[in-house]
């Protein structure tokens, strides 16, 4: 066999016994384990994360219910959702999904995902949850908790919100000129850029970091949040400069929901992306009733990554894109 099709065992033990334990943080604690489908009609759109498409002419199975494609999941969140609307407790899940066009030291085409959604619970209780769970895994006595605006305050010394984007602009400019000029009418995209190069790297080297109250603008799935009316009731978890966890109090209305997505498709082909389909299944779910609820998905691979030290994933990974 080629070196390069040789699979990757250095880690195999290691990342063996962080299954385990991911799976005993929330089995002691009620929770239950399910397998979402890997390929479905639904798809929870993002304006820059890409399905993978499976033609279904490929099933051999005739007409599936009108359905031209299906698509290889990005995250499992639709079809727990959909279990979730249907009476299902609080579940987890721990498996491969896939996002096209994604490969690099932190990326691969197919990586494994922890998904959980604790019923009853809020953002809080989900950012404590998240946090309880970075402790466990890093052998961490505590964990830090901060606000998107007040890390913008910190390190840039303005606000992400109020402040104008010409000051946005301005700080971007510092870190790339070509691509600040290029995004320069996308005010999340701005926002972004400095994030990324100028506050995560700084973030979690000591101890898990939380960053909680996204911009509204951001808020994806979640809800508007309670304490700051122009923030969403999102957070993420940071650890050694690496984003390695999305997590929301979930958005209940599937009116506002179809809404995002449709906001989503615009920006989606501004960039040249092709729209995603916004009458899926799990809206007609959410309008039969969804419950409160917190969810939280993480990345397993950069768990690891960061665990042992490691500087890319594909060197906890048996297999990458590269080399199946």
């Amino acid at each position: 066999m080629k070196d390069c099709y040789l699979p990757n065992l250095h880690r195999l033990r290691e990342r063996s016994e962080l299954l385990r334990n991911l799976r005993m943080f929330f089995d002691q604690r009620g929770f239950l384990e399910v397998q979402p489908p890997c390929l479905t009609t639904d798809c929870v759109i993002d304006p820059y994360i890409d399905p993978l498409r499976v033609d279904t002419r490929e099933f051999q199975l005739g007409p599936c219910n009108g359905k031209e494609f299906y698509y290889l999941q990005t995250s499992p969140e639709a079809a727990m959702k959909r279990m979730l609307a249907a009476g299902a407790p609080s579940i987890y899940s721990l498996g491969p999904v896939f996002r096209a066009g994604e490969q690099g030291e932190q990326h691969d085409l197919e990586f494994t995902m922890l998904e959980w959604y604790e019923l009853g619970s809020d953002v809080e209780q989900g950012i404590e949850i998240l946090g309880a769970l970075a402790c466990d895994v890093l052998k961490k006595d505590h964990f830090e908790v901060h606000s998107y605006r007040q890390l913008f305050w910190d390190h840039c010394g303005f606000d992400p919100i109020d402040a104008p984007i010409s000051t946005l602009t301005e700080c971007a400019e510092a870190i790339d000129s070509s691509l600040a000029m290029s995004i320069a009418d996308d005010r999340d995209g701005v926002l972004d850029l400095i994030l990324s190069h100028l506050i995560q790297p700084k973030l979690g080297h000591d101890s898990p970091v939380i960053v909680r109250d996204y911009p509204l603008s951001q808020a994806a799935l979640a809800k508007a949040s309670t304490q700051d009316k122009q923030c969403a009731a999102r957070f993420e978890l940071f650890i050694a400069g690496i984003e390695l966890a999305n997590g929301y109090d979930e958005l209940r209305d599937p009116d506002v929901l179809l809404e995002r997505f449709r906001n989503c498709n615009e920006k989606r082909k501004k960039s040249g992306r092709r729209p995603l389909p916004v009458d899926v299944p799990l809206l007609e779910a959410m309008r039969s009733g969804f419950p409160q609820c917190a969810g939280v998905a993480l990345g397993v691979d950069r768990l690891l990554a960061v665990q042992l030290g490691e500087k890319t994933i594909s060197n906890v990974m048996p297999f990458t894109i590269l080399n199946v």
